[in-house]
């Protein structure tokens, strides 16, 4: 860590005050949620609350625990936010006045998290032991217990949570290759719907904008699994199998996200797996529409709410990049290099701005969209995930 950011911030720390530092935490003081938002400060544990409107830090939350892949979901008030540690900890952080509601650890190793439609249940996705656990969003008291056995009695890691309509969850199994619906519209035990052999070691899922199609990434083979969940009778598909037929597969030095998947109105950008490329999908016909060669290996890839460009980082050596990928010329249009370490990119509701975490220069970047050109930073120890209050009306959050 550089010096001179790491004093900025810790000066920067000393001085901030709650949010709320003139109410009670039962009735903080007058002021609107939706411009606010979470920085994973991942080195430290902690956490910044930053003001997307006034581009500042407004509050900061130590105590957090191992955020080396932390992921954050929103109340439906955005007021608290959920933050689910590697460690295993889930910690509910009221937001207005900077401060940990609740704190629990729940597993050993966890991977993240969603929340439910009606904002009542938090489930945390769990590498070990394996399987999700279910919470009252209010209390963070455990309500159900989930262990992931597959067919076969597969023991296995949880991946690619998300909620959907019906105060639903959606996951899949890694080692075991199947994908679960745990259904909590009902007083009493989740109710589990499984689909068995649906392709070797799901990485990673994600479920588009109006809960309808969930996509599993595959690891262990070429292609993707899809699950119509409109449909009648739900029966998972393979689409874009052997996407690597014929090419040499390059070694892959950080898992794509799915999570970070640009949908572009019918469409989808997708990182590929073990290409230097990201993969376009129509999702009405469930065909690959183009492959289009990129910098490096992509990570995430995300839309501009309108849809219209794609901005891509890149998994180590090539890092310090971002590309814009224009979905109507399906041409990259645009490249610039923030610096070391690019890890997330977050939009501003309407896209007029997009914030770029920079790990290795302990700093977050501001960017103006139309222009392309930066117009502010904030010092940021180790920042990486960039959560914005918005996501708190969004299917899959």
């Amino acid at each position: 860590m550089k010096r001179r950011a790491f004093l900025s911030v810790a000066a920067l720390a000393a001085t901030l005050s709650p949010v709320c530092s003139n109410a009670t935490a039962r009735s903080p003081a007058c002021r609107g949620t939706g411009d606010l938002g979470v920085v994973i400060e991942r080195a430290t544990g902690s956490i910044l609350i930053i003001d997307n409107t006034q581009r500042g830090i407004i509050g900061r939350v130590e105590g957090l625990g191992d955020l080396s892949h932390a992921s954050v979901v929103f109340s439906r008030d955005q007021r608290f936010a959920y933050i689910f540690g590697r460690d295993g900890g889930l910690s509910k952080v009221d937001i207005l006045n900077a401060s940990i509601e609740k704190r629990v650890i729940q597993g050993g190793n966890a991977i993240g998290g969603a929340i439910s439609d009606d904002g009542a249940l938090v489930a945390v996705s769990n590498y070990e032991p394996g399987g999700i656990r279910i919470f009252d969003a209010r209390t963070l008291e455990q309500v159900a217990d989930i262990p992931a056995v597959g067919a076969g009695g597969v023991v296995s890691k949880t991946v690619g949570l998300v909620d959907i309509p019906g105060r639903r969850f959606v996951y899949c199994l890694f080692e075991a290759g199947e994908i679960w619906i745990a259904d909590c519209s009902t007083i009493g035990e989740p109710v589990l719907t499984k689909f068995p052999a649906i392709g070797e070691l799901p990485y990673d899922a994600n479920v588009t904008s109006d809960g309808r199609h969930y996509f599993a990434g595959l690891f262990g083979e070429d292609g993707l699994t899809h699950l119509d969940l409109w449909a009648d009778v739900l029966a998972p598909k393979r689409i874009f199998k052997g996407y690597n037929a014929g090419r040499e597969k390059l070694p892959v030095y950080k898992m794509p996200h799915m999570e970070g998947w640009a949908q572009t109105g019918a469409g989808l950008v997708l990182p590929a797996v073990g290409q230097n490329e990201v993969l376009m999908l129509d999702i009405s016909e469930m065909k690959e529409t183009a492959r289009i060669p990129v910098h490096g290996q992509p990570v995430f890839c995300v839309a501009r709410p309108d849809g219209r460009e794609v901005w891509i980082n890149f998994a180590h050596p090539k890092n310090d990049t971002v590309q814009i990928l224009d979905v109507m010329t399906r041409q990259i249009v645009h490249q610039f290099a923030p610096g070391p370490a690019v890890l997330h990119l977050e939009f501003t509701s309407r896209g007029h701005e997009v914030w770029i975490s920079v790990r290795d220069e302990n700093r977050v970047d501001i960017m103006d969209v139309k222009s392309r050109t930066k117009i502010g930073e904030i010092p940021a120890n180790s920042p990486s995930g960039i959560f914005f209050t918005p996501r708190a009306h969004r299917i899959g959050g």
